[in-house]
């Protein structure tokens, strides 16, 4: 297998773009340009452990395909050095830095078959016919494709080329696995099927992978550790449920969790027996264990962050000793099944709360309810950097 390891990777485009001082037919047609420096990814650090499943999550345009694209040679670091297994391979090609690639599309040949898809990547490599097909055969038991091998591309369903495409990655036998949004193309239902047997998948072969997604949930259930992106900046690289819990700043405390963390303004005050968050329409004293990391702030405006699952109806109810009854406007009633969304007003603020299906609140009730102190989270109003 083998370690990846990224020091300080930047990827600036140089473009350009046209010049708004110029009018008239002519420029009309023919626009003056000036010169426009697009910074992609900014100063990008990683070490990625041999047969670590590392995934790098975040919004469209946030750097993590680009960054991918530099680990498989396709795009080239403007900055910084790329390290394969400790050999810098910034100035080796593709085809020599032994990674495997996996696409949003499948990218299959449709003349070939199932077999020679798959089997295609070793005979450029000149293997032996017998290392081939039993390459290919061992790799089409573990996707349970075997009976799939004779039929083309167009036979197949969207799941069945998408493992066929996983199949022709993992004959290669790789010492990294680089996949781009693999299942974004799959139906819901298949996702979940397939995030299954991509960490079965990892289990029985312990290749070390590097998996872009943009969706959260892709990412907490695949992933030893993710790396959140945002403007080509790391924001956050830790296992899934330090991230979740302990979100560094802002913005990965709202990017991690569905639906997302509910964000009040307040400010903290002192009490008789410590520190209070207080809001508009609520008071709510800061647990003894977080007071005194806090007393240093009183006075201050921040943001206070609380998941929707951490509000709820205390009569179907947690510890008491940890909780504060709020008074709030019920104003949106989703059920969900084994549990309901409520869309609330407290005060000026407008929250989600994930409450027991059993509940009896209702839309326009003045619903009692109950905040977990023990997930408060606090954030910096001006940096939006956690106080935690």
């Amino acid at each position: 297998m083998g370690s990846v390891r990224l020091d300080k990777v930047e990827k600036i485009y140089d473009g350009f773009k046209p010049n708004a001082d110029r009018h008239g037919w002519y420029e009309f047609w023919k626009p003056s340009r000036i010169p426009n420096k697009v910074h992609v990814v900014k100063g990008v650090s990683l070490d990625i452990k041999d047969g670590e499943f590392l995934v790098l999550v975040g919004p469209s345009g946030c750097g993590k395909s680009t960054t991918l694209r530099m680990v498989a040679g396709l795009e080239e670091a403007t900055k910084g050095d790329i390290f394969i297994d400790d050999v810098r391979v910034n100035d080796v090609s593709p085809k020599d830095r032994d990674i495997a690639m996996v696409f949003q599309s499948y990218a299959l040949y449709p003349h070939f078959t199932v077999y020679e898809n798959m089997a295609f990547g070793l005979r450029l490599r000149n293997y032996e016919p017998e290392k081939i097909e039993q390459l290919v055969n061992h790799a089409a038991e573990l996707l349970d494709i075997k009976h799939l091998l004779l039929r083309k591309p167009k036979e197949l369903s969207g799941g069945q080329r998408q493992r066929v495409a996983m199949g022709r990655a993992i004959v290669r036998r790789p010492k990294v696995f680089l996949m781009d949004e693999p299942l974004s193309n799959l139906d819901a239902k298949l996702r979940v099927q397939m995030r299954a047997e991509l960490q079965k998948l990892h289990q029985t072969l312990g290749v070390t992978t590097i998996y872009v997604t943009h969706d959260q949930t892709e990412a907490m259930t695949l992933g030893d550790r993710i790396v959140l992106m945002h403007q080509g900046i790391i924001q956050q690289a830790a296992p899934p449920l330090e991230v979740y819990e302990h979100p560094s700043n802002k913005y990965v405390a709202g990017f991690i969790g569905t639906p997302s963390m509910n964000f009040v303004d307040v400010k903290l005050g002192s009490a008789d027996s410590g520190v209070a968050i207080k809001g508009e329409g609520f008071d709510i004293l800061v647990p003894e264990r977080l007071a005194g990391r806090l007393k240093e702030f009183v006075g201050l405006e921040c943001i206070m962050g609380i998941r929707p699952e951490d509000i709820y109806d205390p009569k179907y109810a947690r510890e008491a000793e940890f909780t504060v009854p709020i008074m709030a406007k019920v104003e949106v009633y989703e059920p969900m099944g084994s549990e309901v969304s409520l869309h609330i007003a407290l005060g000026t603020s407008e929250m989600v709360a994930r409450v027991d299906a059993h509940t009896d609140a209702k839309v326009g009730d003045l619903a009692s309810l109950a905040i977990d102190t023990r997930k408060i989270h606090l954030f910096n109003k001006e940096t939006e950097v956690t106080l935690l």
